[in-house]
């Protein structure tokens, strides 16, 4: 897989949850560290998505918002 976005977390799919248009994808990282990814039900389907598979988080973004109690 060759992308641009730099920021690439190898995951494990922990859980899917669908909605009636999209679904919410827990992906765990190695450490133990959990992603939430909210992608189309079609998303889902054509990645053929499925519990315990290995993927990827992609993360790219303009701006990352960092927060203090």
């Amino acid at each position: 897989m060759k992308i641009s976005a730099r920021n690439q977390l190898p995951a494990t799919v922990k859980e899917i949850r669908r909605g009636a248009v999209n679904a919410e994808v827990v992906l765990q990282l190695a450490g133990g560290q959990e992603i939430v990814s909210i992608v189309t039900n079609a998303a889902v389907d054509s990645l053929g998505l499925k519990q315990g598979q290995k993927a990827f988080a992609v993360v790219k973004a303009s701006s990352v918002l960092i927060g203090v109690d």
